[in-house]
C-alpha cells in the first residue's frame, strides 16, 4: 500500500524518516519513498493486517514530528493494477483467472476488451474465475483488467492495466499490424496502377526521344542506285529529297495518262479495222 501527504504543508525541513507498524507489532522503517519534485511524499509498504499506526520521525529516529494510531488500511484503499491474471483460450472461449493478494471476497475484477474490427469496449465487472464465450480465435483481442476493493465505501479502483493483446490463442505483442482498413485496401491497388502507367508513359517517351536523338545524330543512309544525288546535287541530300518528292507524284501521274492512251489507240485501230471489213462487203 501507499501513504502520502502535503510536504509543504506538514513537513517543510530537513530530511525525516517514516515507521509503521501493524497490529502494534514492531515498528518498521519505510524502504520504499515516494519522491515530487525532489521532496519525499510518500512510502509504500505491504499491508500485513487491518489496523496499522505511522510515525514520522527525524533521521536519528528519536524526535517525532507527526504520529497517527488505528488506521485502517482498507478504508481508503486504491489497489494496484492487477497482476495476478491468468490466460486460458478454448476453442471461442477465454477462461481468466485473478488471484488478489488478500481478502478474496472483497475484490472485484473489472474488465474491457475489444476486437481489432471494434470501435469501443466491452466492459464488466466479475470476481475470481470466469469465462469470456463467443470469441473468434483468428482475430486479435486486446484486453485491460483494473481491481476494485468493495469492502470499504471509500475504496478507489485501481489504475487500468496495460493492455495484453491475444490472437489465435497466443499472446503478441500488438494488434496494430492486423487492423483491417478498407480504404487502405482500396487505395493501395488502385496507387499500383496509377505508378503503373506512369512508367508505362515515362518508357514510351523516353522510346519516341531516344528515336528522335537517334535520327538526329544518324540520319538515314542514301541508297547508292540513286546516282543524281551525286551527279546532279553533289551529295546534298536535303536537296534531293526535297526534289525527289515533288517529282514522284508527277511521274506516277504521267504512267497513268500514258496507260490510257495506249488503250485508246488499240480501241481506235479495232474501229478502223472494222470500217474497212465493212466497206470491202459493199463494194463485194
Amino acid at each position: 500500500m501507499k501513504i502520502s501527504w502535503d510536504p509543504i504543508e506538514m513537513f517543510t525541513g530537513g530530511n525525516f524518516t517514516v515507521f509503521y507498524r501493524f497490529d502494534e507489532q514492531n515498528w518498521k522503517k519505510c524502504v520504499h519513498y515516494v519522491y515530487d519534485h525532489g521532496y519525499v511524499v510518500g512510502c509504500i509498504f505491504k499491508i500485513e493486517g487491518r489496523e496499522f499506526d505511522i510515525s514520522i520521525r527525524d533521521t536519528n529516529g528519536t524526535k517525532e514530528f507527526y504520529q497517527d494510531f488505528k488506521l485502517s488500511s482498507i478504508k481508503f484503499l486504491k489497489p494496484k493494477s492487477p497482476q495476478n491474471v491468468t490466460f486460458l483460450w478454448k476453442h471461442d472461449k477465454v477462461i481468466i483467472e485473478h488471484r488478489p493478494p488478500f481478502a478474496l471476497h472483497c475484490f472485484i475484477l473489472e474488465y474491457q476488451y475489444k476486437s481489432e474490427f471494434d470501435e469501443d469496449w466491452f466492459r464488466k465487472n466479475e470476481s475470481g474465475k470466469f469465462e469470456i464465450q463467443g470469441l473468434d480465435p483468428v482475430k486479435c483481442y486486446s484486453f485491460q483488467f483494473r481491481v476494485r476493493f468493495i469492502c470499504s465505501r471509500s475504496s478507489y479502483p485501481s489504475e487500468w492495466g496495460p493492455k495484453m493483446h491475444w490472437k489465435n490463442s497466443s499472446s503478441i505483442d500488438s494488434c496494430e499490424a492486423d487492423d483491417f482498413n478498407p480504404d487502405l485496401n482500396i487505395v493501395l491497388p488502385s496507387s499500383l496502377v496509377m505508378a503503373g502507367l506512369l512508367i508505362m508513359t515515362a518508357i514510351l517517351l523516353y522510346i519516341c526521344r531516344l528515336k528522335k536523338i537517334r535520327k538526329t545524330l544518324m540520319p538515314v543512309i542514301p541508297d547508292p542506285k540513286n546516282s543524281d544525288l551525286f551527279r546532279d546535287h553533289n551529295g546534298n541530300f536535303q536537296e534531293w529529297i526535297t526534289k525527289t518528292e515533288n517529282v514522284l507524284p508527277e511521274t506516277q501521274l504521267e504512267c497513268i495518262i500514258e496507260e490510257e492512251k495506249e488503250e485508246d489507240l488499240q480501241q481506235a485501230k479495232v474501229e478502223v479495222k472494222g470500217l474497212e471489213l465493212g466497206l470491202a462487203n459493199i463494194i463485194t
